[in-house]
């Protein structure tokens, strides 16, 4: 501990010291240029940390000190953005850059365009800093646009954000918040040696970490902060405002240049060779952002939709990979449509593990004569969504024959009736709409074998959705108690009642969840069986074919419908969304409960239990509840009346059998 100085001798020293890391900070983490040893630094760090301790109202918002991950947030509040933080529309080709650029220049005085600003495109997380009289004040995530996150406390561990700048007045920074390459593979190092699940990508590892409750994690993580626009104070050029950035500390890609527009020669031979030279970078990037140099002028071409005129992002070439087509299968999504996905040998396309792609409808199967067997070349649409490019037929085997679409839709779904409507492209379930549909997915989820949401029966989610208040599954955890209460159906109390129930779902059992999502095939007992394979919805998203028959009782029907629920675009939207508003169901690991590794089937009426609960009961003990006698079940409960059939079964097979008092005593012990 360094001697006990005076408040003024500590006050001076404090303020020598921070000088000092601050310097080593901007240096080492945006010049990438290092002044003294890291131990060194940490030494310095350590006696700002003890001085700041003897003298606590010494401690600013902007010391070195104060980076230091806070108390985990129970939940993000939501901030209105003063300028909407906008998308840019994509352009795939040199001659779509030049549409653009004539597009603007009949928009413009002069007709003419001067200069273009150009910068490598980030492959990270958009967020915007602001900064009040010099201080660092509070970070937001881009969100829908308008709306954002406060991600301030996991922000401020950024080591390269400084928290303080000489900039008066209230500023905001843009840009992304990114992980390195060499950062991201260690990371994955860790994890390969813990023998846990790698992560797909730098890109959803930033935004990940940005999202944690826990400032710790952010701290944990070697995450940098890329500026790319500086919005207040607003400057006449983007050049101008890159140049600022930098002045006040900020580091930017350091790719950025000024194109002429008598340079478009030597602007559209830089895009070509930056897509061979980002490979070296050490960030990943998607494509490089053209915008219209003078500001005035972008301001005033104005947005179009939810992208600006006077900006575009040109992006690279998709990187593609070849495999093999296993099976198609075909998902019915939200609104009663039939999707075919493609389910694929995996393999690695632009950075993460694709295992199926959308084959969007019955002609596109047709155009690309896609069969099961065949090679095909797959690639990410706008390095995104999986889609499958050419079917190579020259590596065709010989017995692959024609996807007869019908065919399959009678075979995966024998009970239902379609129908393809004039002039459309995609079946549909007939005679059922989209809040038919919707209605029924709600009751199920919140039924007993799933959720047990109380409150949510038929006829107050029929209220829910016709009324608009409930569009999808995930409106049900935006549902307010003044919301609920101004149906007819709903008191305040009783409204208040249904909102706790739903938000205590949101940490249910993952075997529950999984029941409740309606995947076509998997009830409760076979919900139970994955959640106890798998662990967890991300593990269960991701698992292959062979895995899931490894699993006992499951067959190739039941897998396929798995596997074509976790392929659907929809389902997997909807399953994000539940996890942003914070739906986290819980696994508790049941192998070793005490009724692990036994099978019973429950027949007649309970006096002390309804049926399912008498099954749930036995399930949280982790026995196996069927509903037939096999040789295998352990018992037999008989409650008042029970079948006649599975009697005699058990008895011929010298099945025991318990009565409800023998069944309430070893359950409830």
């Amino acid at each position: 501990m360094p001697k006990q100085l005076t408040r003024e001798a500590a006050a001076a020293r404090i303020d020598k010291l921070r000088e000092l890391i601050n310097d080593y900070r901007y240096h080492y983490h945006v010049l990438d240029e290092s002044i003294m040893s890291e131990a060194a630094a940490d030494s310095l760090k350590h006696e700002l940390s003890l001085l700041e301790a003897q003298y606590p109202d010494l401690i600013t918002p902007d010391s070195p000190t104060q980076r230091v991950a806070g108390k985990p947030l129970d939940k993000f509040e939501k901030v209105r953005h003063e300028k909407r933080m906008i998308s840019l529309a994509d352009v795939f080709s040199e001659e779509e850059i030049k549409d653009w650029i004539s597009r603007n220049e009949k928009l413009i005085p002069g007709g003419r365009i001067e200069e273009f600003f150009t910068d490598i495109k980030m492959d990270g997380l958009a967020c915007a800093l602001k900064y009040q009289d010099g201080l660092f004040v509070q970070a937001v995530t881009r969100g829908d646009g308008l709306v954002g996150e406060d991600v301030t406390q996991n922000v401020r561990t950024i080591q390269n954000i400084p928290l303080r700048i000489s900039e008066p007045g209230s500023v905001e920074v843009r840009g992304e918040i990114i992980l390195f390459k060499k950062d991201f593979e260690e990371i994955q190092e860790k994890q390969r040696k813990k023998g846990e699940k790698e992560f797909a990508n730098p890109r959803n590892l930033a935004a990940g970490t940005i999202r944690q409750l826990d400032p710790k994690i952010a701290a944990s993580r070697n995450l940098k902060f890329i500026a790319y626009d500086l919005v207040k104070p607003n400057l006449p050029t983007h050049r101008e405002a890159y140049d600022k950035l930098r002045t006040l500390g900020f580091r930017t890609s350091n790719e950025d240049k000024v194109f002429t527009s008598a340079e478009l020669p030597e602007m559209f031979k830089y895009i070509k060779n930056l897509d061979a030279y980002r490979k070296g970078l050490p960030f990943n990037t998607d494509g490089m952002v053209i915008k219209i140099n003078d500001r005035v002028i972008y301001d005033r071409l104005g947005i179009i939709g939810k992208t600006p005129r006077a900006a575009v992002a040109f992006k690279f070439p998709a990187e593609e990979s070849t495999t093999k087509v296993r099976d198609i299968v075909i998902s019915i999504g939200r609104t009663g449509a039939a999707t075919p996905v493609a389910i694929l040998d995996p393999v690695e396309v632009a950075g993460s593990t694709v295992r199926h792609a959308s084959l969007h409808n019955a002609d596109e199967i047709a155009r690309l004569d896609v069969r099961i067997g065949d090679t095909v070349i797959v690639y990410k649409a706008g390095d995104i969504i999986p889609q499958l490019k050419e079917v190579l037929t020259a590596l065709r085997p010989e017995d692959a024959v024609p996807f007869n679409y019908e065919q399959a839709l009678k075979s995966q779904y024998p009970e239902l009736e379609f129908v393809r409507p004039a002039g459309e492209v995609v079946y549909r379930v007939k005679g059922e709409t989209s809040d038919f549909i919707l209605k029924r997915s709600i009751e199920y989820f919140a039924s007993k074998p799933a959720l047990n949401i109380e409150g949510l029966g038929e006829k107050n989610v029929a209220a829910l959705v016709d009324t608009g208040l409930v569009k999808s599954l995930a409106d049900l955890y935006r549902l307010t108690t003044q919301k609920v209460a101004s149906l007819d159906r709903f008191a305040e109390l009783s409204a208040q009642k249904l909102v706790d129930n739903i938000k205590k779902s949101k940490t249910a059992p993952l075997a529950k969840f999984i029941t409740a999502l309606g995947i076509r095939h998997v009830g409760a007992q076979t919900a139970i069986a994955l959640a106890n394979k798998f662990g967890s919805l991300d593990a269960l998203a991701s698992a292959e074919k062979d895995t899931l028959l490894d699993i006992p009782d499951i067959g190739e029907v039941v897998a396929e419908s798995i596997l074509a629920y976790f392929a659907d675009e929809d389902n997997l939207a909807l399953l994000a969304e539940l996890k942003s508003l914070g739906v986290a169901p819980v696994h508790a690991d049941l192998s070793k409960a005490p009724l692990a590794g036994k099978s019973y089937v429950v027949s007649g009426t309970l006096e002390n239990y309804s049926r399912e609960e008498a099954e749930d009961l036995l399930r949280s003990l982790g026995a196996t509840v069927t509903s037939s006698v096999t040789k295998s079940t352990t018992a037999l409960i008989l409650g008042a009346h029970p079948g006649a059939s599975k009697l005699a079964r058990a008895k011929s097979l010298g099945i025991p059998t318990l009565s409800e008092p023998e069944f309430l005593k070893f359950v409830e012990k």
